[in-house]
């Protein structure tokens, strides 16, 4: 356990969203820009966000891009702030504020989101992603 796993994930997820938007870093990811060393090469995306993906788990690196351009494509724009990071250890929970526009009828999205990450050997091995921070938390044994 260790307090590393903290500055890496703040690292990572920083990188991540300093693109403009999702869109900018799902092209950056396809052109191979994205650092992906922090992912462990069987890492798991468990889906609890999108009523059409809710319990899909996306296996490996293609599968987190797989993931990332499901819950994207339904928008115009996406942005996905990082708040705060909670926890420590080998069982993180990043909390962000989502902002979005739907592509086909405009209507905008502003509300929390937050996602548990866990850690085997300094690599995240699992995510999980939530609507609601405060179920991330329970998922994660974890509270503020």
């Amino acid at each position: 356990m260790s307090d590393a796993n903290v500055e890496n994930l703040r690292v990572m997820l920083g990188g991540l969203y300093s693109t403009e938007t999702i869109q900018a870093l799902l092209e950056a990811w396809r052109r191979g820009e994205v650092d992906l060393a922090l992912l462990d090469p069987e890492v798991t995306y468990e889906d609890y966000d999108l009523p059409d993906h809710a319990g899909e788990v996306f296996s490996g690196h293609e599968g987190v891009l797989r993931a990332m351009e499901s819950w994207s494509e339904p928008y115009e724009e996406m942005t996905n702030e990082l708040q705060r990071i909670v926890g420590s250890g080998d069982c993180l929970v990043a909390i962000h504020r989502f902002r979005a526009r739907a592509r086909h009828t405009g209507i905008e999205f502003d509300q929390p989101s937050a996602y548990v990450y866990s850690f085997r050997d300094g690599k995240i091995i699992r995510i999980q992603g939530f609507w609601d921070p405060a179920e991330a938390l329970a998922a994660a044994g974890l509270e503020e």
